[in-house]
Formats: structure tokens, sequence, C-alpha cells
């Protein structure tokens, strides 16, 4: 079994995804969108950008915990990670979304609404 996208609306009628590893956890959230169509171009724009390493920025939360953002070529955000607890941690949550990504199917949850 491969990674997923885990396509799903918010309580508020938003759509979001959420990538996640072949074990099931979640290695990065989408920011949310008003339609489910922006959501599925936001799933192709990870597959597009998911192997090119200089598309993540690397950063450190508030708490000094390292987490990742994956941008667009425009510089536009197009998922978070997690806060991981070190850095190294946060390197494998990279390349386990530079594997997943490209080929991830999609799980399609607001079919079930």
């Amino acid at each position: 079994m491969a990674g997923k996208y885990a396509l799903t609306m918010t309580s508020d009628g938003r759509f979001l995804f959420n990538l996640e590893a072949e074990n099931g956890e979640k290695i990065l959230t989408s920011e949310s969108y008003e339609a489910k169509g922006g959501a599925q171009k936001g799933i192709e724009s990870v597959r597009s950008n998911a192997p090119i390493d200089a598309r993540f920025d690397r950063n450190t939360s508030k708490d000094d915990r390292p987490y990742f953002v994956l941008k667009a070529g425009n510089g536009e955000i197009i998922g978070t990670s997690q806060p991981y607890s070190s850095s190294s941690a946060m390197e494998n949550g990279i390349q386990s979304v530079m594997a997943n990504g490209p080929a991830a199917v999609v799980d399609d949850r607001t079919q079930l609404l």
C-alpha cells in the first residue's frame, strides 16, 4: 500500500487534504479551500512539487520544534507539516512527502457526507 491523499470537508464547508504515509501517519496538511476543485488542484500541485527539495522550507515553531512547508514554484504554500521532535525527524517527513506525494491515490472522503 502506498500513501494517499485524504480529501475531506471541514465543519464550515471548506475542503482540505492530508497526505498520509503508508502507515496512515499525516505528513502534510493543505490549506483549506472554498471549493473541492481547489483542493484537487492543490493535490496536483503537491504531486508536481514534492520531488523538488528546494520547494521545502524548513522552519522552527515558536516552541522551537522543527516543521516544514511545501511551496509551489510561485511561492504559494501548498501544505504544512506537523511539528517534529527533531530536525532529523523533520527530514524524514520531507523524504516521506517526496516519496509518497507524486503517486499517492486520492481517498475522497467528501463522498461519505
